[in-house]
């Protein structure tokens, strides 16, 4: 396999096969099928080559699948899972059943779960980017800390976006009108990229922009008219009684989304510099869920009390430098980015649950509004071997400095009033602050790594790597209960009293990597990985509780709850890549996966604040299958399956939310079957233009909520989802019409609390418990238009 031989394909029906398979890509048009080339190793060689598993999504692939996001490309790509809660919220990305924390709503957070990395080019920076200008997309599955800057568990996604290109001007337009189903309105995306030489064969520029406007699809019909006046909860026998107490909006959860970037490339013969802006701007109405189960809602139907808008947006600004010095590839990449988030959501059954007395109010409903600023700074150089001989190798550094400030603010307007008048209160908080956050970290990382090759013959090569990191970080946490202080114990009705404390850790550890590949022709070679991988370590930067503990609203953490260290992942993989003749490919892995000192989602004892701790151990076993067929140069399939065992091996007392989970117990958050299916078909037509037809079905078996289904935990059904379009391709122009999700399907992906929640109190009905839900169906007419000069 290391003869570097072309595919003989024609490229449309290679395109389709492209949609799927692990290593696989696709040409443009109207040329000929080359083999697949990546720089996942941090080299470029053919996919097929590449002693890993490795999944690659092409720009064809991408558009002609609608590709959008993670939980698009995680329908995909085999043994890749995304707890999928709408565009509102971060998603968890999973690879391999790594997930041991329940699923829920991710307020606040912005790293996807932390055990996946993502990257932006050369730049380490999770992002749930649209994937607009997209050259490929690959993901890479184990670890990658011996390969790259920043250190992966589970695996690697890094979206390569295409490069100024110096020889040509290029112009593309694009655009969609779509229908959603159970929305009132239309939606549509429009955005266009140009490709500028500047001076010929040295310097451009490319800039490309995208603009999408969702009608949203979830009904809010429970909102009160008048926070702390309005009764949230009137009697719904009587629409009088309703009608002055509530207020709708239909289609609640929108989206807005402005995308683009900017980028000035300089080549010479032995230099190439890109110096890339990145934008997104994310105003999304409201979340992607239903209270079907607490509040007897319907299936795209939401009962919280307010609307919980959020805003989010994305800035990189990166500086990516290749160096040949002859012997050696030098690559300095350089990033500094900035994530802003402002939102707010419904804090009302929160508060109720704490049992602080607010379900005395008839009329309480408290909600919350966040703000969170991100900044990340990054440097890493490389050096990568070029010279002939058996050995090969790749020597880097790396530096990392994260720093994340937030700020919670609760209010339950009218409160004040109601206490005065009938609990004992002694003066009003006019502006019904009820509780204050303020949450700043600072973490650094630096590191070295490097990996060591030699060829012993011309088909078997060995590979040993290493990685030595050390980290610091910092937190620090302040509250404080206005309302409290104010209303009962006299404070001045614009006093803040702080309380805060501070937590710091550091840590350095050194992880290991072995691979070897053995090619038994030029179209069959297997591989045998053995990798470690790790997760940082942090504080929670919450005071410790004193001794002993006051009787009324404490925050504080047990010793125990302080800090959390690094859990660690040793992989075991076994893998085949073949290929037979021009029509058939097919790649696999098995995988064993040994995880220690598990990181778990937890909140405080006291005060119910979320929390990081370390759990016991766990394991992952499973097989991953991905393959092309082509039946005829116009007539092509493609398919992959995902077989997912992850479960605990020690018992871990308290882990489900201060329940115990025994070993053996499944681990939530990935399904154990994963399927991916799709068809393609070319017609070309007398007038020299050419009909395309495409179908693909995606199917997960059902997911856990917590560990073990235990403490409340539920399974989410299985599901499968079917998309269809058929293109009219001629010249310059493409137009598709097709429905995504045909059939309507409605599937549970995510969920906030549980079961245990479902219930009342005092006369309030609690609606903490709902569940996120895919986009229903989706019918649209797209069109792609490209100039070239």
């Amino acid at each position: 396999m290391r003869n570097n031989r072309a595919f003989q394909i024609s490229a449309l029906s290679a395109a389709v096969a492209s949609t799927l398979i692990s290593g696989q890509s696709t040409a443009a048009q109207g040329a000929m099928l080359e083999e697949v080339v990546v720089t996942a190793t941090r080299r470029s060689e053919s996919i097929q080559d590449i002693p890993i598993n490795i999944t690659a999504l092409s720009a064809s692939m991408i558009e002609r699948d609608r590709l959008t996001d993670l939980s698009d490309i995680a329908r995909v790509v085999p043994g890749m899972t995304v707890v999928d809660q709408g565009p509102r919220d971060s998603n968890t990305l999973t690879v391999r059943g790594l997930s041991v924390d329940s699923i829920i709503a991710n307020d606040g957070s912005n790293d996807g779960g932390a055990t996946v990395g993502t990257y932006v080019g050369e730049i380490p920076l999770y992002i749930d980017l649209k994937l607009n200008d997209m050259e490929r997309v690959e993901v890479l599955m184990g670890p990658q800390g011996t390969l790259y800057g920043a250190g992966t568990m589970g695996g690697a996604v890094r979206y390569i976006p295409n490069r100024p290109q110096a020889d040509e001007l290029t112009v593309q337009a694009r655009g969609d009108v779509y229908d959603l189903s159970h929305s009132s309105d239309v939606g549509y995306e429009s955005g266009g990229t140009v490709n500028i030489p500047i001076i010929p064969d040295t310097l451009a520029f490319r800039a490309s922009v995208d603009y999408m406007d969702d009608p949203g699809f979830i009904d809010y019909n429970y909102l009160v008219r008048n926070a702390g006046v309005s009764n949230p909860q009137p009697n719904f026998s009587d629409p009088a009684d309703v009608n002055a107490n509530l207020k709708q909006q239909k289609d609640a959860n929108t989206e807005e989304t402005w995308s683009g970037r900017a980028a000035l490339r300089y080549s010479a013969d032995r230099f190439d510099g890109t110096l890339s802006y990145y934008y997104q701007d994310q105003d999304i109405g409201a979340r992607q869920v239903n209270h079907q189960q607490s509040f007897g809602t319907g299936k795209y139907e939401s009962a919280h009390r307010f609307l919980e808008p959020n805003k989010r947006k994305n800035e990189l600004l990166a500086l990516e430098m290749v160096a040949d010095l002859g012997f050696a590839e030098l690559t300095s990449a350089t990033g500094y980015s900035e994530y802003t988030e402002r939102g707010q959501r419904d804090q009302t059954d929160l508060l109720l649950t704490f049992e602080y007395g607010y379900e005395l109010f008839p009329s309480f409903s408290a909600y919350t509004r966040e703000n969170a600023d991100e900044d990340t700074f990054t440097q890493e150089l490389r050096l990568v071997s070029t010279s002939e001989g058996p050995f090969n190798w790749i020597v880097g550094a790396f530096y990392n400095d994260f720093k994340n400030d937030a700020e919670s603010r609760e209010f339950a307007p009218g409160y004040d009033q109601f206490a005065v008048d009938n609990l004992g209160g002694v003066q009003l908080r006019p502006d019904s602050l009820e509780y204050y956050q303020i949450f700043h970290e600072d973490q650094k990382e630096t590191a070295l790594f490097g990996e060591l090759g030699y060829e012993i013959t011309d088909a078997w090569q060995v590979t040993v790597g290493a990685r030595w990191f050390k980290y610091e970080y910092e937190a620090s946490n302040g509250f404080a209960f206005p309302l409290l202080d104010t209303v009962f114990f006299g404070d001045p009705q614009d006093s803040l009293n702080v309380t805060s404390d501070s937590g710091d850790v550091d840590d350095d550890d050194t992880v290991l990597k072995f691979n070897t590949s053995y090619d038994f022709n030029d179209d069959i070679m297997a591989y045998l990985t053995v990798s470690e991988g790790y997760r940082l370590g942090a504080s929670n930067g919450i005071s410790l509780c004193p001794d002993p503990i006051g009787d009324f609203q404490n925050v504080c953490v047990t010793p125990s709850e302080a800090s959390y260290a690094p859990d660690k992942t040793t992989n075991y993989e076994i893998g085949v890549h073949s290929q037979f003749g021009d029509y058939l490919i097919v790649n696999g892995a098995i995988y064993y996966i040994e995880w220690s000192d598990v990181q778990v989602g937890s909140t405080t004892v006291n005060g119910a604040q979320p929390i990081i701790t370390n759990g016991n151990d766990a394991e992952s076993t499973g097989l991953e299958v991905s393959s092309q067929y082509f039946v005829t140069p116009s007539l092509s399939f493609s398919g992959s399956y995902a077989y997912t065992d992850a479960q605990l091996t020690q018992d871990a007392p308290g882990i489900v939310g201060g329940a115990d989970a025994y070993s053996g117990d499944r681990l939530p958050g990935s399904p154990e079957h994963q399927v991916y299916v799709a068809a393609h078909y070319e017609l070309p037509l007398r007038d020299g233009s050419q009909l395309n037809f495409d179908w693909s079905m995606s199917y997960q078996s059902d997911v856990l909520t917590k560990v073990g289904e235990r403490n409340f935990g539920e399974s989410m059904p299985s599901f499968y989802l079917n998309n269809i379009s058929t293109s009219w391709l001629k010249d310059d122009w493409m137009v598709t019409l097709y429905a995504d999700n045909v059939f309507d399907e409605y599937a549970q992906t995510g969920v906030r609390a549980d079961t245990s929640f479902i219930g009342e109190s005092g006369d309030f009905t609690l609606r903490r418990y709902y569940h996120n839900m895919v986009r229903p169906r989706q019918v649209g007419l797209k069109f792609v238009y490209n100039f070239e000069n």
